[in-house]
């Protein structure tokens, strides 16, 4: 199971312990409200009062269970997406670099009255229109003062895009750290927390 799958099923889980431990919750608040209110509250409502808390505790406990595993999970995740976003960044600067570089020395060939690919020509036009402006000019001129002028392949030719990776798409992709826990409904759970009451009769 993917981490991605792992989280949407067990968040789901976890939703609906949470809903349920928060009702169980409020109805022990009611109940204790009850108690004391009526006189030998606590006897009158001992069945009603041992019921409900192991009905809590029992989803309680399931609720911890679940919570613990979707923590490690978001830990495996949060790792791996730091670690593609670190990466990814570390690439873009280092491409933003090397076309620095490679703008520069279009520049320098183009001041030189060589003549260069249109393509590298725009491509110093789009990062700084007054350094392309400047480079054309003195191309004209170097290009009128000697006859032989150099011509040279593109410096981007033979690039290939490089494909980016999206942390997120990385970090719900890989395989879960371990099988978590086994699903319970929050209802089954509820149920198998008090003994069948009829079987006890």
């Amino acid at each position: 199971m993917t981490v991605g799958e792992a989280r949407q099923t067990y968040s789901s889980v976890l939703k609906s312990y949470n809903t349920q431990k928060f009702n169980l919750g409020k109805q022990k608040t009611e109940l204790d409200e009850k108690i004391k209110k009526t006189e030998n509250g606590a006897v009158v409502y001992a069945n009603e009062a041992a019921t409900l808390e192991l009905t809590y505790n029992a989803v309680s406990e399931k609720q911890d269970e679940y919570q613990k595993y979707v923590d490690q999970l978001m830990e495996q995740w949060s790792t791996k997406f730091n670690q593609v976003a670190m990466e990814e960044q570390v690439e873009s600067e280092k491409e933003g670099f090397d076309d620095l570089r490679k703008i520069l020395e279009v520049v320098r060939r183009m001041t030189k009255g060589d003549n260069v690919p249109q393509g590298d020509e725009k491509r110093v036009m789009e990062y700084d229109k007054d350094m392309y402006q400047m480079a054309k000019s003195a191309q004209m001129v170097a290009q009128m003062r000697k006859r032989d002028h150099e011509d040279h392949d593109s410096l981007w030719e033979d690039e290939e895009e490089r494909e980016q990776q999206d942390p997120m798409e990385v970090a719900d992709g890989q395989e879960a750290f371990m099988d978590g826990p086994e699903v319970v409904s929050v209802e089954d759970t509820m149920a198998a927390a008090v003994p069948d009451v009829e079987a006890a009769e």
